[in-house]
């Protein structure tokens, strides 16, 4: 294991999903420093250092910076630190998985897909306001914001009216304004994916089907399960993979993730949402015990060394899983206060269990939003090959309850993966 004894690592942000980031830098004798704008980050309990900067401080946390002498930054998976992070690196003069260049295309839905269209890789049709005014929109559609976090301001519209109306919340939500109006994908498989780039070849380490929420619970947007890997894994391979992987080697990207969302259409996928980092959750884990291929402490030696050639473990057909599936899960509930909760640590304690945190502690009054206000905790399992996933996956929600003032479990239904 390369060890970095005496170096310091700054983490932008202190999610529990950065906890694994600071242990492991931990482990390779770095000295560790989270930032953000709370003091209760989890993160931050476990780090050497904590600072009050928001992340979008950029010229405070540079300053801060040279004054301790930080020798890398590191965002690993939040989308609001994507752009920070390329500026505080380009400041410091400290290695960076991009440039502005593409840390735009890889941050802005509207550029994105104009650049998915020019390499030839599928998208979903989309529509301008002047569109919907001129009636040449086929309903229903899908509105969001072009630039935003946590599924907000996205709306389904089945007519004019609703369009308009959904078209001014979400450039509100919009970071730049912006709005982007597709067609409905509404029955389409939803497709989470990353590729990790070693030495400018991108390397597919996640294709997983994602299975959303019911609209009875208005859930419908979000992921209440992740499998992976996808059913479309041999489609994929086929027909889709070549032409992304050369849409990514085109950005000149030299190493680092690339995260990607599309639906699955016929016999391509039809992408939508880009990130410049690695997937959230904690995946990760799961990667590195099924495959050996550990992206979390390849990220921490390119942050200190910036060395685009090598990566720890092999990333070549990992997503594949040796044969084995992984879940994740993130288990939501329905509006109300949150009095109990029972079976944490029995899941926790499972030998498919890979992770698992509890994200809203009791007392949380949880709101009717139908976005991540609703997640109440995040499992992830790894389920060999040749063992029963389906078995795993009613003892998991017959063992993990969460309840209200009333005594009801307010656990949304569990997902049918069909096996």
């Amino acid at each position: 294991m390369e060890r970095h004894d005496e170096k310091k690592l700054l983490i932008l942000a202190g999610a529990g999903v950065h906890n694994k980031v600071v242990r492991t830098a931990k482990e390779m004798g770095i000295y560790t420093i989270v930032t953000d704008y709370l003091e209760d980050s989890p993160a931050k309990a476990i780090a050497d250092e904590a600072w009050m900067y928001n992340i979008m401080d950029v010229d405070p946390i540079v300053a801060k910076c040279k004054e301790v002498g930080v020798d890398g930054v590191l965002n690993f998976c939040i989308d609001p630190a994507q752009i920070p992070y390329q500026k505080i690196c380009e400041k410091l003069g400290l290695p960076c998985i991009g440039t502005k260049e593409q840390f735009d295309i890889l941050t802005d839905k509207r550029k994105f897909k104009n650049y998915c269209i020019a390499h030839n890789v599928d998208v979903i049709p989309d529509y301008s306001k002047e569109d919907i005014l001129n009636d040449k929109a086929e309903y229903p559609v899908f509105i969001k914001p072009s630039n935003s976090r946590g599924s907000r301001g996205q709306f389904v519209c089945k007519n004019k009216e609703d369009a308009l109306k959904a078209i001014a919340k979400a450039s509100k939500e919009s970071s730049d304004g912006n709005f982007v109006c597709e067609k409905y994908m509404g029955g389409k498989q939803d497709i989470g994916s990353a590729f990790f780039v070693v030495d400018g070849e991108p390397h597919l380490v996640k294709f997983g089907d994602r299975i959303l929420g019911k609209q009875v619970d208005n859930l419908d947007k979000q992921v209440m399960c992740t499998v992976l890997p996808s059913s479309s894994s041999d489609m994929f391979e086929k027909t889709t993979i070549e032409r992304v992987k050369n849409m990514i080697k085109s950005m000149g990207i030299k190493y680092g993730p690339v995260f990607l969302q599309g639906f699955v259409d016929g016999n391509t996928v039809r992408y939508y949402d880009p990130g410049f980092r690695m997937p959230g959750g904690d995946y990760d884990l799961i990667l590195k015990k099924a495959t050996g291929f550990d992206t979390v402490r390849s990220m921490i030696q390119f942050a200190l060394t910036g060395n685009t050639t090598e990566c720890v473990g092999e990333p070549c057909s990992s997503y594949r899983l040796n044969g084995g599936k992984a879940l994740l899960f993130t288990i939501s509930v329905r509006p109300g206060t949150i009095t109990r909760i029972v079976g944490f640590d029995t899941i926790l304690n499972h030998p498919n269990v890979v992770y698992g945190r509890q994200i809203l502690p009791i007392g949380t009054n949880v709101p009717a939003s139908g976005d991540i206000q609703q997640r109440a905790a995040a499992f992830g399992a790894f389920v060999p090959a040749g063992y029963d996933v389906n078995s795993f996956v009613n003892e998991l929600y017959y063992t993990y309850k969460v309840y209200d003032e009333d005594g009801k479990d307010m656990v949304v239904s569990k997902v049918d993966l069909s096996f």
